[in-house]
């Protein structure tokens, strides 16, 4: 008869300092202004982002390198 293992649950990832960036850091790593970040969120466009409370907006380094993938692929 074989011991019965029981998984150790995984402790959720931490956001680390610089994982979440607000709009100026992420409008400049675009080299797009501020202003186009919040057109696009306006429209449902441009990369993923995360609202934190009422006002707070911040993007995460991930989301942003996808964005520019997928915008080097052709897709809209």
């Amino acid at each position: 008869m074989q011991p019965t293992i029981t998984p150790t649950p995984q402790p959720a990832p931490t956001l680390a300092p610089g994982d979440l960036l607000d709009e100026r850091e992420a409008a400049a790593i675009l080299s797009a202004s501020v202003q186009t970040l919040r057109n696009w969120r306006w429209r449902g466009e441009g990369p993923r982002f995360r609202k934190i409370g009422l006002r707070m907006v911040r993007y995460s380094r991930a989301d942003l390198q996808t964005f520019v993938e997928g915008a080097q692929d052709g897709a809209p």
